[in-house]
């Protein structure tokens, strides 16, 4: 059975979806903007504190899943400047640490709200981690 999960601990959906759907261990979760915990976006903002928003809201959305950074098994990142990639890439290290997921890096013409990344994870439910190495 596919399970939608919708956190208040993350900025709401702002369209037709959820924040991640669960099925058979594996949590795949939406596309994460800089958007902060009052809905709004944060264009604004460096992309290192962009970059760390976005971590921040799916570290969230892992938590309320029954997982964490640590059971990321892929990551798409999608940027709008790729000259932008090594101060996205330092925040990615700051939050995962030594773990290293798969990882696809794209960059993009242009991002919802002018935003500078967007980040979509999949992860495995914390209680079936233990095929991980």
């Amino acid at each position: 059975m596919i399970h939608k999960i919708i956190t208040d601990n993350a900025p709401a959906p702002r369209g037709h979806y959820s924040h991640a759907v669960e099925w058979n261990g594996l949590i795949f979760l939406s596309g994460q903007l800089p958007i902060d915990a009052a809905g709004n976006p944060r264009a604004d903002l460096s992309v290192e504190e962009q970059a760390r928003l976005v971590f921040y809201n799916l570290k969230q959305v892992l938590a309320d899943s029954g997982s964490s950074l640590n059971h990321v098994l892929r990551a798409g990142v999608y940027v709008s400047d790729i000259a932008d990639w090594d101060r996205v890439d330092r925040i990615y290290k700051e939050f995962f640490g030594d773990h290293r997921p798969a990882r696809s890096v794209v960059q993009v013409n242009d991002l919802h709200f002018g935003a500078k990344l967007e980040v979509e994870l999949v992860a495995v439910k914390a209680e079936k981690s233990g095929q991980i190495g």
